[in-house]
């Protein structure tokens, strides 16, 4: 989730398209939950790891 965000955010600057910068912010952001909670041993949705 965290690469497809990137990748989001890259291709939404280059081309201008705002839709995707911001779908590339979210998803970047909700990763970056995920593997903080799932590296401090914490389940979510019945799994530890997300990687």
């Amino acid at each position: 989730m965290i690469a497809l965000g990137l990748i989001l955010l890259i291709i939404g600057w280059i081309a201008g398209i705002s839709i995707l910068w911001t779908i590339g912010i979210i998803l970047l952001v909700i990763g970056v939950v995920l593997l903080i909670l799932g590296s401090v041993g914490r389940g979510v949705g019945g799994r530890r790891h997300y990687w």
